[in-house]
């Protein structure tokens, strides 16, 4: 199994300290460093509390300095909301910043909220998307390039900060068909949500994934899927339950904001329920939280559902304690790997 740290820097409280978020941020990935974790991930999120990381490229730049084995994505860049030649050059400076450890996770969006205050569309953000990727693989493979699309019209222009592989390794967000299918073609990972919180929810998400392979003509076989889990590993159970109580939070914020049923305190969400919400007992009784030997059970279990061997790790959420945090990265690393891995060896022999 392949393990990341997820990145989110949402905050629950009013008058959260932000730069005590990139702090604790900064941190926690120092330790996911020194616990082998692949890959530090960063959302993007904009005007509210659900997340405090408008740029997530700025946070892997920042942490490049920080590390020097873990891979740095965005988690994902929100791509129609950004002039596109400025952030292709972004990205290939990060690159060159990283020495090459950038992961490039890219999505289309889905916060209304977001969109209409930065005076977009979101109906048009899959095929803006769709188009800067088509530019961005001509600028990074070529000297100078030029692109006549739909959205998109650049004149002959040479991007100077092209990564030295070319294309970095691109992983997609999101559940759009179309966007599913355009992945497809080109060989890039997808990644699941939170919402997907059993096994059986996971593997009817890895169904639809397949089914745009179908469509693109593309063996699904050939699908690399990553997995986005809460985790807590403990042996408290007040802890666990604090700790999904932060869960939830985070989900009613997205749910709220996914709908256009968003409410705001000044600058703060109001946490509300949302429809066919699971009770905190149910989230304990399948999500990655309680003692080590609980979790490893889970994850082997939701591998074998979802076929993955990626899976993308929140440990910190809403007003989850630092403390905490470090301390679920350290036991993950201690205690649950080396049961998955214990686990998964004996059924691979089998």
């Amino acid at each position: 199994m392949h393990f990341s740290i997820f990145n989110l820097l949402g905050y629950r409280d009013r008058g959260t300290s932000i730069a005590s978020l990139y702090d604790n941020a900064i941190d926690a990935v120092r330790h996911a460093e020194q616990a082998d974790f692949e890959i530090a991930w960063f959302a993007e999120h904009h005007f509210s509390n659900y997340s405090a990381c408008p740029s997530p490229l700025m946070m892997c730049a920042r942490l490049a300095g920080e590390t020097s084995r873990i891979k740095l994505a965005p988690g994902v860049v929100v791509i129609p909301l950004y002039n596109p030649v400025r952030l292709m050059s972004e990205i290939g400076m990060v690159s060159a910043m990283s020495q090459g450890r950038l992961v490039l996770g890219i999505g289309s969006g889905y916060q209304p909220y977001e969109f209409d205050r930065f005076d977009e569309d979101l109906e048009h953000s899959t095929e803006k998307l769709i188009e800067f990727m088509e530019m961005m693989q001509l600028a990074f493979e070529n000297e100078t390039f030029s692109f006549n699309g739909q959205h998109f019209k650049i004149p002959d222009t040479h991007i100077t900060t092209r990564p030295e592989a070319g294309m970095p390794d691109v992983w997609v967000a999101g559940d759009n068909p179309m966007l599913g299918t355009f992945a497809a073609r080109k060989g890039y990972a997808s990644m699941v949500t939170p919402r997907h919180f059993t096994p059986a929810l996971l593997k009817a998400a890895r169904s639809g994934i397949e089914e745009r392979y179908r469509d693109a003509g593309v063996d699904p076989a050939r699908l690399r899927l990553g997995v986005l889990r809460h985790v807590c590993v403990t042996d408290d159970k007040a802890e666990a339950m604090h700790f999904l109580d932060h869960v939830r939070h985070q989900i009613r914020v997205s749910q709220a904001l996914r709908r256009r049923e968003e409410l705001l305190d000044g600058s703060m969400i109001i946490e509300r329920p949302y429809d066919n919400e699971p009770s905190l007992d149910e989230m304990a009784e399948y999500m990655l939280v309680g003692d080590a030997e609980t979790i490893a059970e889970r994850i082997v279990a939701e591998a074998r559902a979802a076929d993955t061997d990626q899976m993308l790790l929140q440990f910190q959420t809403g007003g989850t304690d630092h403390r905490t945090t470090l301390r679920s990265i350290e036991r993950f690393a201690t205690d649950v790997r080396p049961a998955v891995e214990k686990a998964l060896t004996r059924n691979a022999a089998a």
